[in-house]
Parts: structure tokens; sequence; C-alpha cells
């Protein structure tokens, strides 16, 4: 089965995460959604990014990445950065809509999206990564600061907490909170409304706005991968990781 569902409405692609209730980011999803993207940027004019009504995504798959070895591991960290990475550089405009938790790893793939859209606020949003002794991956430490104040991503990043994605659109993570049944056709309608510019000026926009993270991620990935596989691998850090992934 497929763990990432596409259909194109109207030039508009939605991608729908369909890896169990909880949507968790395994190499078989990263893979699906990296191809899947792969098909649609030359089809499509928009891209929307959806997931569950109960989860987004609520990040890694802790019991199966906690079985890796360090070589496994270090082919998954950078294949998933390097989706991260196409999905944030992709041309086209993105709008990312939330009708589930969206924590962690599933919070990273929000951060991609030109725009955040959520569906409701019971579910909560956030990057607990410093909890499970884990620093929040470079690239999307980076793509955090550029989208929210630098004193607010300080303190989601030291603290690690989750909020309500009302608490979330104060700060500028989410940009709209819309009812669960709409949210989906609103994210629709922001992508359509952008593909209607001129597709090379939308393409230099969104280049000049991405290309100075792009360029310094590509120059330190290697040794920033390497801290974070360092600390994942840490005595300390694995009990923790068990533990958390027990409650899957």
């Amino acid at each position: 089965m497929a763990t990432v569902l596409s259909e194109i409405q109207k030039d508009i692609a939605v991608l729908t995460l369909n890896n169990g209730t909880t949507n968790s980011i395994n190499p078989g999803l990263v893979r699906d959604l990296s191809e899947t993207l792969d098909e649609i940027r030359n089809e499509a004019k928009g891209i929307v990014l959806c997931g569950g009504a109960k989860f987004f995504s609520i990040g890694l798959d802790l019991p199966s990445l906690i079985k890796c070895d360090r070589a496994e591991m270090s082919d998954f960290w950078y294949e998933f950065n390097h989706l991260i990475l196409d999905l944030y550089t992709v041309s086209l405009p993105t709008v990312c809509a939330l009708s589930g938790h969206a924590v962690a790893g599933g919070n990273i793939l929000a951060l991609t999206c030109d725009y955040r859209f959520a569906g409701t606020d019971t579910k909560k949003i956030g990057l607990n990564e410093i909890k499970l002794g884990v620093p929040v991956p470079y690239l999307a430490d980076m793509l955090l600061r550029q989208i929210i104040s630098e004193r607010s991503a300080t303190e989601m990043l030291y603290s690690g907490d989750f909020m309500s994605f009302s608490e979330a659109k104060k700060i500028g993570l989410i940009d709209d909170i819309y009812s669960t049944e709409a949210v989906i056709r609103k994210a629709r309608k922001k992508a359509a409304g952008l593909s209607e510019f001129q597709t090379h000026a939308f393409s230099a926009i969104k280049s000049c706005r991405t290309e100075e993270i792009r360029d310094k991620y590509e120059k330190n990935f290697k040794s920033k991968n390497e801290i974070f596989l360092d600390c994942w691998f840490s005595e300390s850090t694995q009990r923790i990781l068990k533990d958390a992934s027990q409650k899957f």
C-alpha cells in the first residue's frame, strides 16, 4: 500500500500522507513522498500537503528506526533531509493542510510549505526533539527561524513543548484556522490562487526566498548530520528513544 496518495484536482496536486493512523515517517514514506513529488512537479501548478484526521504526522517512526545501525540511520537521515529540502525549494506554490497533530517530524514537513492552514484547534504542533535527546535537524531549525521570530523559535526549540494551533497562529507558525471540513478546500484555493501568477515570476521569487537556506544546508549538511547521529546513538539518548518507542 502506498504511504502517500496523490490526486491532481484542477492542476493542484493534493498529496495525502497514508501511513497508518499516526503517519509516522520511515524510509518507505520518505521514498514514496520523494517519488510522488518528482512525478507531479511538472504536471501540477500547485501542491497541497495533508495527512490524517488524528495525526498529520507523529514524526519519526521510532520503533523501526531505533533498530537501525549507524550506516542505515545515516542513509535514512540524508534521504529525509533531502526530501525536506526538495519540498521547501520546489518551484510550485505549496500549502499544508493540518487536520491532525503535527509534531516533531510532522511539524518539520509542515515547515517546508509556503503556508500552513489548520482545520481544528484541538490538535497540537511542536518540536520535542530536545526532550528525546537529539537536536532539531539543522535544515528544520533554519526553516523555523525564517517563518517565526528568532525569539519564538528559540523558545520552541529549547522547551520542546507542543502548542495548540491557535497558539501557533499567534507566533506566525500557522497562517489561518478553518473548520476541519473546510481546511483542504481552503488550502487548494490558496494554492490555486498563487498558481494563477506567471510561473517564471513566482518561481524566481520563491528561489530568492529559499536560496540562502538551501546554500547553507548544502554547505554544512554533512557535519550537521554527523552531530545529529552522534546524539542519536549516545547511550543516554538511546534509552530515551527506546522508552518513547514503546508509546507508539
